[in-house]
């Protein structure tokens, strides 16, 4: 793969940080697709089927992510779980173990590469002290099947970042976590009062308009200012005490 076969979003241009080539550390074939780790400079780069995720340049949105989740549950919740959808680079994760409010933490990732890039290679720089956490609990699945086939309101928050947003997914299957069905199971997945929060490369009025259809109530947006496009948003909704 080279540079030129990478695909972005056309709402997320991307602006290389390096002038010069990225180097593949790692590039696998998962069981949904390709999965490539890239190194440009001093940043790791995530790439799913030519689609550029994440990097550590920065990742204040991964952790706003979890922060507008904890900031939204009702007072008083002791030791609240949180469900993590997507390891990715380990942003999220890392906020949620350094929070010694947050209760139990589960990561839900589908890539066993990504996995393995966190426990064995260079993603560990962000993730170890987390994954040490005896909070912390990683489980290999597919996130849309888990939120469907799971125990109902198994915790008080979803966190989920596994594309970048609701109208342009990774992969096609993806596309049912945003479905009527989709977001009934993620609110069946919460404890009553419980938050979902959905983080996204851009806004979306249609989405929050399906998370009210779907029974949640409390819907809002909060948007992340970034180095580059429009700003990132994370998308909040509760389900009803």
């Amino acid at each position: 793969m080279t540079s030129q076969d990478v695909r972005y979003p056309p709402h997320t241009p991307y602006i290389p940080r390096d002038p010069g080539p990225p180097v593949t550390l790692d590039r696998r074939d998962g069981p949904y697709g390709e999965v490539a780790l890239r190194r440009r400079g001093d940043i790791h780069e995530i790439i799913a089927n030519g689609c550029f995720l994440m990097d550590t340049s920065d990742g204040r949105s991964e952790r706003l992510l979890v922060d507008a989740a904890l900031a939204a549950l009702p007072p008083g919740r002791e030791r609240p779980s949180v469900l993590i959808g997507g390891l990715g680079v380990g942003f999220s994760l890392a906020r949620a173990a350094a929070e010694p409010r947050w209760g139990r933490i589960t990561v839900v990732e589908r890539e066993p590469a990504v996995v393995d890039w966190h426990r064995t290679g260079p993603l560990g720089a962000v993730s170890a002290a987390a994954l040490a956490d005896p909070r912390t609990g990683i489980v290999l699945a597919d996130l849309v099947a888990h939120v469907r086939t799971g125990p109902a309101a198994a915790y008080d928050a979803l966190c989920l970042d596994i594309d970048n947003g609701p109208g342009w997914t990774v992969t096609e299957d993806n596309g049912g976590l945003y479905s009527p069905a989709g977001l009934t199971a993620c609110r069946e997945r919460l404890t009553p009062g419980g938050v979902l929060a959905v983080w996204s490369a851009q806004p979306s009025e249609e989405f929050e308009e399906a998370l009210r259809n779907a029974g949640f109530e409390g819907v809002r947006t909060e948007e992340i200012t970034v180095a580059r496009g429009v700003p990132d948003v994370v998308h909040l909704a509760l389900r009803a005490a």
